[in-house]
């Protein structure tokens, strides 16, 4: 494991340690888990944007017309 030194504006310390008393963790393990998180979320967006490179329009259409027409449930209507 490895050690990093991290310089914060007090406002965002202050932030950090009220949300890990209220997760009830320390800090360093809330820290951990957001960044870990932001890690994942990059990741995903970039996997998803190389999908997307790779996709074609109309095989998209072939299999969206392959679903069946039926009402919206009540819970899906606005």
């Amino acid at each position: 494991m490895s050690a990093l030194n991290l310089r914060l504006p007090n406002s965002i310390h202050r932030h950090i340690k009220e949300m890990a008393q209220k997760d009830g963790v320390l800090i360093n393990s809330f820290i951990n888990s957001a960044v870990a998180e932001k890690i994942s979320a990059i990741n995903t967006d970039e996997y998803i944007s190389k999908r997307a490179q790779r996709s074609k329009k109309g095989a998209f259409k072939k299999v969206l017309n392959n679903v069946k027409s039926r009402k919206a449930l009540s819970e899906d209507r606005l």
